[in-house]
């Protein structure tokens, strides 16, 4: 979608530390990125690095950009382009109309969503959803794929949700906000706590009792042995990360039935991770008769393995007989979600989500002015 459209759509990566500034049309970046400091400590500095960053992309541009499209923290009022407090952005407290300050200076519409949203819509439209539904086609399966999770695990624990290939930002634009689900182990606990960057770090700290604040990629070394430390307690530290991944999971796809994929920095553990979510999505509930179910209506299978995906592929269906009549109907007696790492790179899927929402947004305008006229 959007492959051959001519539009162009500014972009901002924004981060605690560093402001990346492109351009995008027709799903390619095509200007050279351009990364500032943030300064997110001093409003007037940021304000004036974002204007900045913008303005040399603009220039570096054959035709006049069609918007302004990117993701920015939350708490947010993102539909009215608001930013409000910001742990990462002190200078921002008490809410801050960003997106009229660019409108402002550009005189271009400004859409603003945070990563999530971005992370998953980019995957719907040009990541694991289209691919998914092209493989399965080309196996002869007639199955195919309208709705996604998008998962992003680092500093935080965000997600986004595309429902019929529309993504859903709720009426409180508070969809997919699945960092203060329940925690599976600690019940009165918001499951970021073990889901993140902090959450691996206080797990290897608990069963160590190392107090050297290692980092996440330190402890994935120690884990594969690279570096000297406790290589079991690594490992459990990503283990128990995946279980909780893989309990709320379970309890959105219950609900709204797509496949999964997972991106962000800690992403690349998934060696580590992934079984263990997994083996929480393929579990078993209860009932007070000693009856078990399994967790999800379907099973669970992990496409980052070229085997298992070669088995999701196929169809497990079969024709039975329309009673009293010689007709026959297909019956599929097999449900199957997938789970899988992004092959875009959260960065490049938030991006290209970005520009997708930018053009969609700009073509209901569009409808919405042809039919008052």
């Amino acid at each position: 979608m959007y492959t051959n459209d001519n539009r162009i759509v500014m972009t901002l990566d924004a981060g605690g530390t560093n402001f990346v500034f492109s351009a995008i049309k027709g799903n390619q970046e095509i200007v050279t990125p351009v990364i500032f400091p943030s300064n997110s400590d001093n409003l007037e500095k940021c304000l004036n690095t974002i204007k900045e960053g913008f303005c040399i992309i603009k220039k570096e541009l054959n035709a006049h950009p069609a918007a302004i499209s990117f993701a920015f923290p939350g708490p947010a009022d993102y539909k009215n382009g608001i930013i409000g407090d910001l742990p990462n952005f002190p200078s921002f407290r008490g809410g801050v109309a960003l997106g009229s300050f660019l409108r402002e200076n550009f005189d271009i519409p400004v859409f603003i969503n945070n990563d999530g949203n971005l992370f998953a819509y980019g995957e719907a439209l040009a990541g694991l959803l289209p691919e998914v539904n092209t493989n399965l086609k080309n196996a002869g399966n007639s199955k195919q794929y309208k709705n996604l999770l998008g998962i992003t695990i680092g500093t935080g624990f965000g997600a986004g949700i595309v429902i019929n290939n529309n993504l859903n930002i709720g009426d409180n634009e508070c969809g997919g906000d699945v960092w203060l689900l329940p925690n599976k182990k600690f019940p009165n606990i918001i499951a970021e706590e073990s889901v993140s960057i902090r959450a691996v770090q206080r797990v290897y700290e608990e069963i160590t009792k190392d107090n050297s604040e290692k980092s996440p990629k330190d402890i994935f070394e120690i884990a594969e042995g690279i570096k000297l430390g406790d290589k079991e307690a690594a490992i459990k530290s990503f283990e128990e990360l995946g279980e909780a991944v893989g309990d709320v999971i379970s309890r959105i796809i219950n609900v709204m039935d797509g496949l999964v994929v997972i991106g962000g920095g800690l992403s690349g553990a998934e060696k580590y991770i992934f079984p263990a979510i997994l083996k929480e999505l393929n579990s078993t509930v209860g009932t007070f008769d000693s009856s078990y179910y399994p967790s999800l209506q379907m099973e669970a299978f992990n496409l980052s393995d070229s085997s298992e995906y070669i088995e999701f592929l196929k169809e497990k269906s079969n024709l039975i007989n329309v009673p009293f009549s010689n007709n026959q109907v297909r019956y599929n007696q097999s449900k199957k979600t997938g789970i899988a790492i992004s092959k875009l790179g959260a960065a490049k899927a938030i991006s290209l989500g970005a520009y997708a929402f930018a053009l969609e947004q700009l073509n209901k305008n569009e409808k919405k002015l042809e039919i008052s006229l």
